[in-house]
């Protein structure tokens, strides 16, 4: 299987990757059919901007590689911006993924989503209202 350089670099030296302790979103997400796990937890400041974001994955190189690009892409980013990040960019972003990783980007989308999730649903927000699927 052929990982692109930028995938290899962000497994061998994944961004972004702990905990917050103060995080006031956390989402965790799973696939059961390859057992990869990835957890986001975001800082997310009044303005709705995600001043912090950091991730713990168990899983493959692509899942890690994966989890580090998507924080990359919206820290900094409004939650609005955030929400518009696909799997697709995630994988255009590491030059690519082999097909049979694809998998991993839609976990870090839904990684993204589901944090997102969690900081409406602490705000008393239901958070369908915010986040289409």
């Amino acid at each position: 299987m052929e990982y692109s350089e930028k995938v290899m670099d962000h497994f061998a030296n994944p961004r972004n990757v702990g905990v917050i302790e103060d995080a006031n979103a956390v989402g965790e997400v799973g696939n059961a059919k390859c057992g990869d796990i990835m957890k986001m937890y975001m800082k997310i400041n009044d303005d709705g901007v995600i001043e912090d974001i950091k991730f713990k994955t168990f899983g493959c190189g692509a899942a890690v590689a994966t989890s580090s690009m998507a924080t990359e892409l919206v820290k900094g980013k409004t939650i609005e911006e955030a929400l518009k990040l696909t799997n697709k960019a995630v994988a255009e972003a590491l030059d690519g993924l082999p097909p049979v990783k694809m998998h991993c980007s839609v976990l870090a989308e839904e990684a993204i989503q589901a944090a997102l999730t969690d900081y409406y649903t602490r705000k008393g927000l239901n958070p369908a209202d915010y986040i289409k699927k």
